[in-house]
This record gives C-alpha cells, sequence and structure tokens, in this order.
C-alpha cells in the first residue's frame, strides 16, 4: 500500500486565505480520469472543507506558492487581481542555453549577435493552444494566440545553463515555459518544451568524477518554482507579500554549478 501523500506546508493563513508550498509532481486538482491519484486540491478539502478554491494554479512538475481562498468574497476579490493582472508573480527556473542559431530559437532577437543572453529582457509574445498537440501551448508570431508578457532576468550564468527569474505579467497556460523556450533557455527537464538531450550531470562540471556508472542527475523535476507572490489583501489592510523557500534539490544543483562552472553572476 503506498505511503500517504504529505499535506503541503502552510506558508500563511488567515481567516480569509490560506497559501501552501506545492511540491513538484503533486497535481492542483483531481485527474478526469477519476483515478484516484492525490492533488493538491483534494488533500486541502479533505482538511479545511469544500468551501477552499484555488485562485490560480501551478504545473504538475512545478513548486511553489499556490494561493486559496477560504469565503467566496476573498475569492472574488483576489481572483479580480489575477484577472487585472495586478498580481506580482515570481519564478525562479534553472534554463538550458541553447546556441543563438538553433531553429528552436524562435525569437532570436532577443538575442545578441554573440549568442550570449542579454542581463535582462522582455518577451512580449502571443501564447495559444498547439493545434497539433493536445496539452502543448505554443508560440503565435503573427495572428492567433493571447497576448502573453514576460520579463526575464539572468540571476548567474553557467555557460550551457541559466539560473534566472521570470515575472508573467499575463497569466497563459504554460506562459514561463513557452516563452522561456522560444527564447531559447527552455527550462531543464520541461518534456513538453525543452531539449530531450540536456542533463545536469555531475560529471560533466567536475573533472576526474568518479561513480559515472551510478551517476544521477542532480537535478531531474521540471527546473522550475513559484518563488513569490504579492498581492492585496481581501480585508483592505494593504499589500501582502507570500514567499516559498527554494528547494532542497536547486539548492544542491546551484551549489556544484557555483563550484565548478566558475563564476557567473550576472
Amino acid at each position: 500500500m503506498p505511503a500517504p501523500t504529505p499535506f503541503p506546508a502552510i506558508l500563511m493563513e488567515d481567516d480569509t486565505l490560506v497559501a501552501f508550498d506545492k511540491p513538484a509532481g503533486l497535481p492542483m486538482v483531481p485527474e478526469r480520469s477519476g483515478r484516484p491519484v492525490p492533488s493538491l486540491m483534494g488533500l486541502v478539502r479533505a482538511r479545511f472543507g469544500d468551501s477552499v478554491a484555488n485562485v490560480h494554479r501551478l504545473d504538475t512538475g512545478a513548486s511553489g506558492v499556490v494561493l486559496c481562498a477560504k469565503t467566496k468574497a476573498s475569492l472574488d476579490f483576489l481572483s479580480g487581481q489575477f484577472q487585472s493582472k495586478t498580481v506580482d508573480k515570481a519564478y525562479v527556473a534553472l534554463c538550458v542555453v541553447l546556441p543563438a542559431d538553433d531553429p528552436r530559437v524562435e525569437l532570436r532577437e532577443l538575442r545578441p549577435e554573440a549568442g550570449s543572453l542579454p542581463p535582462e529582457f522582455l518577451i512580449d509574445a502571443a501564447i495559444g493552444e498547439d493545434e497539433h498537440q493536445a496539452g502543448r501551448m505554443r508560440l503565435f508570431r503573427k495572428r492567433g494566440g493571447k497576448p502573453s508578457t514576460s520579463q526575464v532576468r539572468v540571476l548567474e550564468s553557467f555557460g550551457r545553463f541559466a539560473w534566472v527569474e521570470c515575472r508573467p505579467l499575463t497569466g497563459r497556460t504554460h506562459q514561463v515555459r513557452v516563452h522561456l523556450a522560444a527564447a531559447g533557455v527552455p527550462v531543464l527537464n520541461d518534456a513538453l518544451y525543452g531539449d530531450p538531450a540536456a542533463v545536469l550531470l555531475l560529471s560533466d562540471l567536475k573533472r576526474r568524477y568518479k561513480g559515472r556508472e551510478t551517476e544521477r542527475p542532480l537535478l531531474s523535476r521540471l527546473a522550475l518554482h513559484a518563488s513569490g507572490l504579492g498581492f492585496q489583501h481581501p480585508s483592505g489592510s494593504g499589500p501582502v507579500s507570500v514567499a516559498s523557500p527554494l528547494p532542497e534539490e536547486f539548492e544542491i544543483a546551484l551549489k556544484y554549478l557555483r563550484k565548478f562552472s566558475g563564476p557567473g553572476r550576472a
């Protein structure tokens, strides 16, 4: 019998709302197939009751802050901020840096001729459903899709990899993943939009590494984490900021990248 799924950590709670630290791999809602697979909202409603509703969603593979409302009034108030694009959403991601001339780089105008990443850039490109693959989104350069904007800042550079912060100004499905992939910096271990050949191995960073036969990637999950959320509190008391600590597997990966890939602070 499988072990019960641990209840996610609570980052903030009061009478109107509760914010959770969703772990990677836990879906937001139960599967449509009806299979008894654990989900964040299934766990939340089992503890708090069916009146609690999620205000937004995270991809199953991503981790980080998820905000829920305890009352209908707070749900309407918080949802209104997401719809009006006044919520400050911050994500961090470990990305694979593709060569500027790679055919998968759709937004080549964001990459200088040398191929290196600018320290900051804005991605303003429409996103819509991929008509050729269910469950996948794609970029629309001319017609179609919905307007989508993301601000990206390179925090650290490590040659083949980059540690970035992304602030989506709109809230489209898979927006961060689609935009970063189109810019030539897909999120590491992204099965839909990433580079399937990219693996972060210690043996590729450290010289004379022993143990290749049994080596595992330093980071095997989707390397995307919702690190922070800023919004106005439903009570009218002012702005609120909720932060999620960086998962341990990210800390380990960054430690080795910093140690063996040289100084790469952007």
